[in-house]
C-alpha cells in the first residue's frame, strides 16, 4: 500500500472557493476508491490559492477480489430430461461470462436453480486513477468557473501543473493541455520554479522548503500566531475576526504581516465603518487597545517578505487611506439628513412588487409590534408600544443612507449610530439594529424588549406577506429567506418567554394582507403549520426526542414558551424505568377514542358500571383531575405528568376487567367516556397515539 497525492495546480483561486472545493474533492475521490473496491486510509486535504491537493494514506495497489453468484432459470428450464443444458442455460452461461460446464444447480427456497460464481477482474489501482482523475477533477464544483485559451474544460481559474503520485509511481494523465508529473510550482516571489516530489509522502516536505505552507490549518496557526505578535509589538491587539482569519489563510501561501497606521481624522467615523472598510474591501485587521477601543492602526497581511516592509506598509496605508476618505465623506454627508428624512425616501423603496414599499412596511410592523407589546407581559406596556412605533418608523431608514449603499452590511448598526447621534433613546437605537437578529440560526438574539417585539414583528410581515401571495418556500427553495425568518420568531418568542397566542398574532399579521375572513383563516394555519415545522426542527437540536416534540406539539401549539415546557416534561418522563409500559397504556385509551363511534362528549353514568374496575378507575379520575388542573395551571407539567402517571395501575385493570366495545350501545359509550375522562387529563399536554 501507498500514499496518493493529487495536486492541482491553479493561478489564484478566490479564498472562499478553497475549503469547499477540497472538501468536495475529497469526498468524490474516497467514494471513486470505494466503488472501485481499492482499499484506503484516511485522507487529508491542503490548499493554497494556487494550489489544491489530497493526500490519502495506505492506498491499495490493486482491486481487491469480488466474488458473488447470480441466480438463473429453474432446474428444470435449464436442463432437459436427459440432463443435457438447453437454449436457457446457454443464454444464462453467455449472460453470466461463464463456461457452460462451470453451471453450477443449487437447492434455494425457491426450488433448485441455475447459478453461476462470477469472480471481477482485478486491475491495477494506477490504471483505474488514470483514468478517472481528468473526470474527477473537473468535476470540483465552484461557485463559478471559466474557460480559457481555445480549451473546452472549465475550472475556478486556468490549470497550469498536475502531480499525480502513487507512493513513487507517476500518475499519468492529461486534464486539457497540462499532463501531470511530479514537479510543482513553489511560492511565486520567494522560491519561483518547479520543485521534484520524489514520493507522496515528501509532498510537504518540499512544499515548505519551496516557501509554500500547504497545511490549511497549520498556515492559519502561523498566520494567527504572527499578527498577534505584531499587534503585541505595538502595544495593541487585534480584533476578533475569526472569519476575516479563515479568509486571509486562503488569501496566502506563507503569511507575512505588517502594521500600518491611518489619520486620527478617520475616528470621528463610527468604528463599525472604519472596521468594515479594512476588513470587507483590504481584508485587513482592525487594532484596538486593552480597554477595546479601536486605535488608528491595522495590520496587512502580504504573500511575501519584502526586503522593506516599512515601504509595503506606507503602500497598505496609502491604498486604505483612499478607502476611509470615501468613508468620511458618506458618513458626513448622512449627517446632513436625519432618519426621518431618510424614512420619508423609503417611499420609493420596493419591498416586494406584490407587497408594497420598504416604507408601507415599516407602517404594517409599526402597528404589530405595538400590538405584540399589548398582549405581551413586559412592565410598562404603554411606553413600551410608543418606543417600538418609533423604532418601526425608523429600522429601514438607514437603506437609503450613503454609508450603507456603499457598506450594505451595516445595514441596522449605521442606523443605530445615526439614531444615538440624533439623541434617540438607547433601547430604540439598538432596535434599530438588532430587529435584524437573528441573522442566522443559533445566531444572537434581541437584548431588549423593544427589540424583541420589533424583530418579531418584521419576521412576521415578512411571513405572512408572502404566504398571503403564495411565495412559500418548496423544497430546498427559499429566496426570501422565510425558514430563517421563522426560526427567528421561535427562537425569541423561547428566548423572552412571550406567552401570548401565535395563531392570534399570525392573524393580526395578515390583517392588511387578506381581507376575506375563509381566506385569512386558511393562510394563518399555513403559517402556523409553516412555524409548527421550525419548531420540531429546533427542539429536536437542542436535543429532545422527536417523539417527545410530535406528542407535545400535536397536542397543542399555540404558546411556544409553553411548548417548551410540555416537550422537557415529557422527555423527562420518558427516561423513566416504566415509561415503556405506561405510553402503551395511555396510547391504547387514545387510540380506542379515536377509533369509536362517540361523536360526542357525554357524562360518565356510575349507575351502567358492571364491574368494579370501572368505578376505581372513575374515583382515581376524579381525585387525579383536581391536582393535575392546578399543576397545569401553574406551567408545572413534570408533576402533572407524574400525577396523570399513577393511574396506569386502574387503567391496566378496566382494561382486564371489562370488554370497551361492549354489544350494548349505552354501556360501550359509557366505557369509552370514561376512558375520555383519562384521555382529557393530558389533553393539551401531549398526544400519547404519536409516541
Amino acid at each position: 500500500m501507498n500514499t496518493l497525492l493529487i495536486e492541482i495546480g491553479c493561478e489564484e483561486i478566490p479564498a472562499g472557493y478553497i475549503t469547499p472545493a477540497l472538501n468536495a474533492f475529497k469526498d468524490n475521490i474516497l467514494l471513486t476508491l470505494d466503488k472501485n473496491r481499492i482499499e484506503h486510509g484516511e485522507a487529508q486535504v491542503f490548499g493554497t490559492p494556487r494550489r489544491l491537493a489530497l493526500m490519502i494514506e495506505a492506498v491499495g495497489d490493486m482491486q481487491m477480489t469480488n466474488i458473488s453468484t447470480i441466480t438463473g432459470p429453474p432446474e428444470k428450464v435449464g436442463f432437459d430430461e436427459n440432463g443435457k443444458p438447453t437454449l436457457a442455460a446457454e443464454k444464462f452461461a453467455s449472460k453470466a461470462e461463464v463456461d457452460l460446464k462451470d453451471i453450477r444447480v443449487e437447492d434455494t427456497p425457491k426450488g433448485r436453480y441455475l447459478t453461476a460464481v462470477i469472480e471481477e477482474k482485478c486491475e491495477s489501482a494506477v490504471l483505474i486513477l488514470e483514468s478517472l482523475l481528468p473526470k474527477e477533477i473537473l468535476s470540483i464544483p465552484f461557485p463559478k468557473s471559466m474557460r480559457w485559451g481555445d480549451l473546452s474544460i472549465s475550472f475556478a481559474r486556468p490549470i497550469i501543473s498536475l502531480v499525480g503520485l502513487l507512493g513513487e509511481k507517476i500518475l499519468e494523465f492529461k486534464v486539457g493541455n497540462i499532463k501531470s508529473s511530479s514537479y510543482i510550482f513553489g511560492h511565486p516571489f520567494m522560491s519561483p520554479g518547479k520543485y521534484k516530489v520524489t514520493s507522496a509522502e515528501k509532498y510537504v516536505e518540499v512544499a515548505e522548503a519551496a516557501g509554500v505552507i500547504p497545511g490549511i490549518e497549520k498556515r492559519k496557526a502561523e498566520l494567527v500566531k504572527a499578527i498577534k505578535s505584531c499587534a503585541k509589538d505595538h502595544h495593541a491587539k487585534i480584533l476578533e475576526d475569526e472569519e476575516l482569519v479563515n479568509t486571509v489563510t486562503n488569501l496566502v501561501e506563507s503569511p507575512f504581516p505588517v502594521v500600518g497606521t491611518f489619520d486620527e481624522q478617520f475616528l470621528e467615523v463610527p468604528d463599525e465603518v472604519l472596521i468594515t472598510a479594512m476588513r470587507e474591501h483590504q481584508k485587513y485587521f482592525a487594532l484596538i487597545d486593552e480597554k477595546g477601543k479601536l486605535l488608528p492602526k491595522f495590520i496587512a497581511v502580504n504573500n511575501t517578505r519584502a526586503k522593506d516592509m516599512k515601504l509595503v506598509a506606507k503602500g497598505h496605508e496609502k491604498v486604505l487611506r483612499a478607502r476611509l476618505s470615501d468613508a468620511k465623506f458618506f458618513y458626513r454627508t448622512d449627517l446632513q439628513s436625519s432618519l426621518d428624512e431618510f424614512a420619508e425616501k423609503l417611499k420609493s423603496v420596493t419591498f416586494h412588487e406584490k407587497l408594497g414599499t420598504v416604507y408601507e412596511k415599516t407602517l404594517r410592523i409599526g402597528k404589530l409590534a405595538g400590538y405584540l407589546a399589548g398582549i405581551s407581559s413586559y412592565e410598562g406596556k404603554e411606553i413600551l408600544a410608543q418606543d417600538v412605533a418609533r423604532a418601526a418608523s425608523l429600522c429601514k431608514a438607514d437603506l437609503v443612507s450613503h454609508v450603507v449603499i456603499e457598506f450594505t452590511k451595516l445595514q441596522g448598526i449605521i442606523g443605530r449610530a445615526y439614531a444615538l447621534k440624533a439623541g434617540e433613546k438607547k433601547d430604540i437605537a439598538h432596535a434599530i439594529e438588532q430587529h435584524y437578529r437573528p441573522v442566522y440560526s443559533g445566531g444572537k438574539l434581541p437584548e431588549n424588549p423593544c427589540a424583541s417585539l420589533l424583530a418579531i414583528a418584521d419576521k412576521l410581515d415578512t411571513l405572512c406577506g408572502c404566504f398571503s401571495v403564495d411565495l412559500i418556500p418548496t423544497g430546498g427553495a427559499d429566496p426570501y429567506a422565510l425558514r430563517r425568518q421563522g426560526i427567528g420568531i421561535i427562537q425569541i418568542m423561547i428566548e423572552e418567554n412571550l406567552v401570548f397566542s401565535l395563531l392570534s398574532m399570525i392573524e393580526k399579521g395578515l390583517e392588511p394582507f387578506v381581507a376575506d375572513s375563509l381566506q385569512k383563516q386558511e393562510t394563518a394555519l399555513k403559517v402556523k403549520e409553516f412555524l409548527q415545522n421550525r419548531m420540531i426542527n429546533i427542539l429536536t437540536d437542542m436535543g429532545f426526542s422527536k417523539e417527545a416534540v410530535n406528542s407535545a406539539l400535536w397536542a397543542s401549539f399555540d404558546n411556544i414558551p409553553d411548548v417548551v415546557s410540555r416537550v422537557k416534561a415529557l422527555d423527562s418522563l420518558r427516561k423513566e424505568p416504566d415509561f415503556e409500559p405506561l405510553s402503551i397504556t395511555f396510547k391504547r385509551v387514545e387510540n380506542i377514542i379515536k377509533k369509536s363511534d362517540v361523536s360526542i362528549e357525554i357524562s360518565v353514568d356510575e349507575t351502567l358500571f358492571q364491574d368494579l374496575s370501572e368505578g376505581t378507575l372513575h374515583k382515581a379520575v376524579n381525585e387525579v383531575r383536581q391536582k393535575v388542573e392546578i399543576l397545569i395551571k401553574e406551567g408545572n407539567y413534570d408533576y402533572a405528568l407524574s400525577a396523570i402517571a399513577t393511574l396506569r395501575p386502574a387503567v391496566d385493570a378496566f382494561f382486564v376487567g371489562v370488554m370497551v366495545m361492549a354489544e350494548d350501545e349505552r354501556i360501550r359509550k359509557n366505557r369509552i367516556a370514561l376512558l375520555s375522562s383519562v384521555s382529557g387529563l393530558f389533553k393539551g399536554i401531549a398526544d400519547f397515539s404519536m409516541i
